[in-house]
């Protein structure tokens, strides 16, 4: 039996739940197709404005119930290069915030959307994958893996960088991978960091250290794979690591979680939305994770694709192509402008050119000491 819907959101991870809360929440019937997943550990540090968001669109409560507040960036400049950055603070008093943000468990985050979703009776989610989909006049025709036929209007893929909503809706994507992975775990300090996420950064990449509650946080480090794997094989060598790394500023940091080590990449798309399907997540870009934009540019996703769907005319003949059009549109501008952010500061934290080193501790000196332009860059970093 094949079933009718408004939209479907395809895809389980936070993104996914988003997306698929706030179509249900525009009066839109909605099927979530959401495979089951272990837990993701991990967590995110999300900007000011994607907190706001998230709480406008009911996703979640008071946000120091979930997460711990981020008052203050420091960045370090760990090399023994020529020409070196400042050390830079940034605290959020210094711009009239509480908070630049919020560092919050993903899976707590997943838990306040799947109670949001429960409340909305025009939200169905299956626990399957999507194994086709074609589409016919305005409409996508979608088979699951549980046997089950879905036809919707609009078709939103969540559903990751290998996104099978992309490829079907002949969205092209370039990804490139880097030379470096990211090791994630949680560690005990012996001094805290004081809502302070303090980044050390090296030539093939930052050790950062976010707050995440008393003397705990969360550590995302990226280096060459081979030196991560070869540290973290022994106890003793990844404990002495991790004091170097840090500087000893922390005293000894101790790992209380497993540590997980993943490939870098980035990926673009040319275009967001077409053939009546969008794109939001990391079915539409991916970074590594430096400057705190992955998720927060995926909440913007969901949050454009809010207000395209509270514009749209359901009622009329192809009105799915009219959303995505009008989302592929809305999300240009950002997509651009934050990927080449991403890339640019990562790239020049690695590179070895004299000159850019040279652009890059220039950089930090003006926005350590010119108070207009650390305002305009607080404010980009944070999505506004």
């Amino acid at each position: 039996m094949r079933k009718a819907a408004d939209v479907a959101v395809v895809g389980g991870g936070l993104a996914g739940k988003a997306a698929a809360v706030v179509a249900a929440r525009s009066g839109f019937r909605t099927i979530h197709i959401a495979p089951s997943a272990p837990e993701d550990r991990r967590t995110s540090a999300l900007m000011l404005p994607s907190v706001e968001f998230m709480r406008a669109a009911n996703l979640i409560g008071d946000p120091h119930a979930l997460g711990i507040p981020l008052s203050q960036i420091r960045i370090i400049d760990a090399t023994d290069r020529l020409l070196r950055a400042p050390e830079t603070l940034f605290d959020s008093a210094e711009f009239g915030d509480e908070a630049f943000g919020w560092n919050f468990a993903n899976t707590a985050l997943a838990e306040s959307f799947e109670r949001a979703a429960q409340l909305l009776d025009n939200l169905e989610t299956r626990t399957a994958t999507l194994t086709n989909a074609v589409r016919d006049d305005a409409f996508w025709h979608l088979e699951l893996s549980d046997g089950s036929l879905v036809s919707v209007s609009l078709l939103v893929g969540a559903d990751g960088k290998g996104s099978s909503v992309r490829k079907l809706a002949g969205i092209s994507a370039r990804e490139q991978r880097f030379e470096q992975s990211a090791l994630v775990c949680d560690l005990e300090l012996e001094r805290p960091l004081d809502g302070c996420s303090t980044e050390f950064h090296y030539p093939n990449g930052p050790f950062t250290l976010v707050p995440s509650g008393g003397n705990k946080a969360n550590l995302v480090w990226i280096d060459k794979a081979d030196v991560l794997e070869a540290v973290r094989r022994d106890p003793e060598i990844f404990a002495a690591a991790l004091a170097e790394k840090s500087k000893h500023v922390f005293g000894q940091p101790k790992p209380v979680t497993p540590s997980f080590i993943f490939p870098l990449s980035t990926l673009s798309v040319d275009v967001a939305a077409r053939n009546g399907a969008v794109l939001v997540g990391e079915a539409a870009h991916a970074f590594p994770p430096i400057g705190a934009q992955g998720l927060n540019l995926g909440l913007r996703d969901v949050e454009a694709l809010a207000a395209n769907l509270a514009a749209a005319n359901p009622g009329s003949w192809g009105w799915a192509d009219a959303v995505a059009r009008a989302y592929a549109q809305s999300r240009a501008g950002d997509l651009t402008r934050t990927g080449a952010f991403v890339d640019s500061l990562f790239r020049s934290l690695l590179s070895d050119w004299l000159p850019a080193q040279a652009l890059r501790a220039g950089s930090l000196w003006a926005l350590k000491m010119i108070p207009a332009l650390r305002k305009r860059a607080i404010a980009f970093g944070m999505g506004r």
